[in-house]
């Protein structure tokens, strides 16, 4: 061995001792006790039951997972930390919740915040979001507006997609069965009046057009509204076969009464949001339900959805819905495999991280285009006890859709 190896060897070596030296005070000095995450959701007032089923339960389970591993691996400090939480209850009001996020940024400085739920509340909230640099992982907001959004606030993420996209994958379906000869080209359409309703209805009456089918009805009704049966005589009336109906849990269960009391039952029966949840098969039943169809749906093939669920059941003790409970999920997935990406909490890398996807979940493969998460089931359908995802009919576990609908049974 010459000098000058030595002296390198030597010049290597004490350069990586003075790494060590100088890296090991502060790999046990920096590293953070825990990872505070904060959220604020409804625990009560109308928007607690889709709180406490879509979200709540995903969040405590996420955590309870992390934390049971170790926590979440932060290579700056070559340790795993754990996930403590800060929760307040927006009393299901977008000004409660704007104060609760407020609160949790600078009072609590938590490191990183879970949306609320809702649209109009994601929505609300996000000039705080984006003003401090959190990333929001909106599951529970659907808007036509997510390109229009997402350049205002950049880290703003659509995962429940758009109403457009739901719209679009509906009329596809039923422009395969108007040209099978399954329907005729009527349509009978109610619509919540509020944010949901209103932009759902909108971007329908575009779809219908667009594939030939007739509007023969197309009205709104109040929020709240606790009678809707002079609208669905109308509805049996008008010789449609399909009825669509965009409304909430509580709407969405007086429809699925008073049609059944009326004897309404159209070839396509399909409802909003509430359609998906446990409740709904809890009050009607594996057989009354099905053939109903709605937004969303799921895999039922996926082991790694069976998997969830039994998991979710199991921690938590309740059944996940249909529709934004595996996405909600999944988005945690994204985010702890940004953190870790990164390796600490710096909120602009992980912003950064979360554009690129790549991110492996439950619902596999997470692709992000323009800030919407793309490749998830549009339209589902009860089948056999399942909400299966039906539409769009080329994704990966998608089954045929059932027209018509069988008769209501009790």
């Amino acid at each position: 061995m010459t000098v000058k190896k030595w002296t390198s060897k030597l010049a290597t070596l004490a350069l990586s001792l003075s790494v060590v030296g100088a890296a090991a005070p502060t790999l046990a000095a920096e590293a953070p006790e825990s990872i505070v995450i904060g959220y604020a959701l409804a625990k009560t007032g109308p928007n607690a039951p889709g709180a406490s089923t879509t979200q709540r339960p995903n969040y405590e389970m996420w955590v309870e997972e992390v934390n049971k591993a170790g926590g979440i691996m932060l290579s700056k400090y070559g340790k795993r930390v754990p996930i403590t939480v800060v929760e307040y209850d927006d009393r299901s009001s977008t000004e409660e919740a704007v104060r609760a996020v407020e609160r949790l940024i600078t009072q609590d400085e938590v490191d990183l915040l879970l949306p609320p739920w809702g649209t109009a509340t994601n929505l609300a909230v996000a000039p705080l979001f984006d003003k401090h640099g959190y990333p929001q992982l909106g599951t529970t907001n659907l808007t036509d507006k997510a390109d229009q959004f997402a350049k205002r606030w950049p880290n703003h993420y659509f995962l429940l997609g758009s109403a457009s996209m739901y719209a679009n994958g509906l009329f596809d379906t039923l422009a395969d069965a108007l040209k099978e000869g399954k329907i005729n080209n009527k349509i009978a359409m109610i619509s919540v009046a509020d944010g949901f309703g209103v932009e759902s209805a909108s971007a329908a009456r575009k779809a219908a057009q667009a594939k030939g089918f007739e509007l023969v009805m197309d009205e709104s009704y109040p929020v709240g509204t606790s009678d809707l049966s002079t609208l669905l005589n109308q509805v049996k009336d008008s010789g449609a076969d399909t009825f669509i109906a965009y409304s909430y849990p509580p709407d969405t269960i007086l429809i699925s009464d008073q049609a059944r009391i009326i004897s309404l039952n159209p070839k396509i029966f399909y409802t909003g949001v509430g359609t998906q949840f446990p409740f709904f098969i809890g009050k009607y039943g594996a057989q009354g339900v099905e053939g109903q169809m709605s937004l969303g749906g799921i895999d039922g093939t996926s082991k790694a959805i069976q998997e969830y669920r039994a998991r979710h059941k199991e921690v938590t003790g309740k059944d996940t819905d249909y529709w934004g409970s595996q996405v909600s999920y999944a988005s945690l997935q994204m985010l702890q495999q940004a953190i870790e990406r990164v390796g600490e909490i710096d909120r602009e890398k992980i912003s950064a991280e979360l554009k690129k996807g790549g991110f492996e979940t439950i619902l596999g493969d997470i692709k992000i285009v323009n800030n919407q998460l793309v490749g998830i089931f549009t339209v589902g359908q009860w089948q056999n006890g399942v909400f299966q995802g039906v539409g769009p009919k080329d994704l990966k576990g998608a089954q045929p859709v059932i027209i018509p609908k069988p008769d209501w049974k009790k």
